[in-house]
């Protein structure tokens, strides 16, 4: 193994070249409007696949999969530059999620006898971490993993201060990407905290499996291991029960194409399927629980994770902005699958709980694993 660095004030490039060609790459892929620097790592494997990921908001940048005949091309959303990823038409293309993914609601949470006041960023809600300091929007320390010669990995970590955002506790977290010979990406999540505060990450990432702005994902189909969901009120924030799927166009336990009842929740508060699922099996332990595929390329993701939800988001917001090469992401071109605990769980005592206490280690692994069929 062996592991080269080098580089000029204007670009910073390293390579690690593990056993059994596995490789990772860091360039420089631009600054912020603050003028802090984002560096981009390239995973390459054995597989066929490469994935690309940014240290602005610990970012899956580009996924380039092979379809049936060997041709590959890019699934996920994203942008050209850093400029793109701050602007108005980043709608959270990639990114790792927190302080806590999803809906809080009423922007507020209260513990040990406090109230805490969060950034209300959607309508009266907090989505996904609040404001300017949220963890898709703060730049990442990345390191090259060497530890493991079979996978191309990097590890990035943010500390987070007390207050920031609204949330009590500094928090250290990290997120290792790795990229394994099978074409597995697995997502290691882990934080520690010095005060009792709700974590809950996730990837955000849009998946148009035709590529990254190849037309709509309705013709997609998609399984979710999933008896329930949590209903939600007007503004999506849950009530608190469980409902079953059963006799609903939630029902994905079987594969069935996207787009085949979707047009029943057009005029919902949902505008399309945004909706978090139960998942089954056992929480903590890594299973599969949902499978995406795109019958014409016959591409396919399995999602494996140990965690209780998973979102299913049908790009219901995307509105034909321009992302990479040019390509345009027209409404419903892609869906998100999150792997997390179950929205607004800080305020729904019957969820399992996001608190993370001092001394304890917050910990998640959800697997991307890519294929053809």
């Amino acid at each position: 193994m062996r592991y080269f660095a080098f580089g000029t004030a204007l670009i910073c490039f390293a390579l690690v070249a593990p056993a059994q060609g596995a490789e990772v790459t860091r360039t420089a892929f631009g600054k912020t409007a603050s003028g802090e620097p984002v560096d981009i790592y390239t995973l390459k494997g054995d597989g066929g696949v490469t994935v690309t990921v940014l240290s602005r908001g610990a970012t899956i940048h580009s996924v380039l999969v092979p379809d049936k005949n060997g041709k590959p091309v890019d699934v996920v959303h994203g942008f050209d530059t850093v400029a793109g990823y701050e602007s108005d038409d980043n709608q959270y293309f990639g990114c790792t999620v927190g302080r806590v993914c999803n809906r809080i609601g009423n922007a507020e949470f209260s513990l040990d006898g406090e109230t805490y006041k969060l950034a209300a960023n959607d309508g009266g809600n907090t989505l996904h971490g609040g404001g300017p300091k949220s963890f898709d929007k703060v730049v990442w320390d990345g390191e090259i993993n060497t530890d493991d010669p079979t996978v191309a990995a990097v590890t990035f970590s943010y500390f987070s201060p007390d207050g920031e955002e609204g949330f009590p506790g500094n928090v250290h977290a990290s997120v290792r990407f790795a990229l394994s010979p099978n074409n597995s990406l697995t997502m290691r999540y882990s934080a520690t905290t010095d005060m009792t505060t709700p974590i809950n990450l996730t990837n955000h990432a849009y998946f148009n499996l035709a590529g990254a702005g190849g037309g709509t994902v309705l013709d997609h189909e998609i399984m979710i291991d999933a008896d329930g969901y949590t209903p939600t009120d007007s503004v999506l924030i849950p009530t608190g029960e469980i409902a079953t799927v059963a006799d609903t166009p939630l029902d994905f336990r079987t594969s069935t194409r996207i787009g085949d009842r979707i047009d029943a929740l057009t005029e919902t508060p949902s505008i399309g399927y945004d909706h978090n699922y139960a998942l089954n099996g056992n929480v903590g332990e890594v299973r599969t629980v949902a499978v995406l595929t795109d019958p014409k390329s016959g591409r396919i993701v399995t999602v494996k994770t140990d965690q209780p939800g998973l979102q299913f988001y049908s790009g219901n917001f995307l509105k034909g902005q321009k992302g990479k090469a040019g390509k345009t992401y027209p409404y419903r071109g892609a869906v998100c699958m999150e792997a997390q605990h179950f929205p607004d769980s800080v305020n729904q005592g019957k969820f399992p709980s996001t608190l993370l206490s001092p001394g304890e280690e917050y910990r998640h692994t959800t697997i991307y694993q890519f294929g053809t069929k």
